[in-house]
């Protein structure tokens, strides 16, 4: 399931800088995205197990090539519970070049009842940077949130048993495609 929640009859892009944008930051959550659970056990998806200070991750055999398809139209950022470990592990079984930054977030977030991410999300973010954020968990906080932004915002929902996919990257893509084409002059 997938939202695109900011639709105003004024185009907020109209008082950025192209060059002060860059490319939309793409959120990738990891757990339900990247690393699969759920799945019936005797009929796998493609992957494999890793392990990640001793706990077993199984791991889409697709997930790397998606991301670095998706890296020419995104700045990925891990949006994870991983923090830096998603570093220390995930760039080498993904066959990424390298790291991706990663949002830190509050042990004690300090809105009640919101959706754990969501002021980790902002702080990282800020105002004015549209973003598109995949992951298996959002709820209805975080489309309340993504309504009220005033960026262009795209919440990408996964089915934890088989994570990002070909539809995921075609509607990530063509989104960040009409971002940069209502961003030219």
């Amino acid at each position: 399931m997938s939202k695109n929640l900011h639709q105003s009859p004024e185009d907020p892009l109209k008082r950025l800088h192209p060059q002060t944008i860059g490319k939309p930051l793409l959120l990738v959550d990891v757990d339900g995205v990247i690393s699969l659970f759920g799945f019936d056990p005797l009929r796998p998806p493609e992957g494999r197990f890793v392990l990640v200070d001793g706990i077993a991750h199984f791991v889409s055999a697709t997930a790397g090539d998606h991301l670095r398809a998706l890296s020419e139209g995104f700045e990925l950022v891990w949006c994870t519970g991983w923090e830096e470990k998603a570093n220390e592990y995930l760039p080498f079984a993904l066959g990424l070049p390298g790291s991706l930054p990663h949002l830190v977030f509050e042990r004690h977030p300090g809105r009640a009842h919101a959706h754990w991410k969501l002021d980790a999300i902002e702080r990282y973010a800020g105002p004015d940077r549209p973003l598109a954020w995949i992951d298996d968990a959002h709820d209805a906080d975080c489309e309340a949130w993504a309504a009220r932004r005033l960026t262009p915002t795209l919440l990408v929902g996964t089915r934890s048993a088989e994570g990002i996919t070909a539809a995921h990257v075609g509607e990530l893509s063509a989104w960040a495609d009409q971002l940069a084409a209502r961003l030219r002059p």
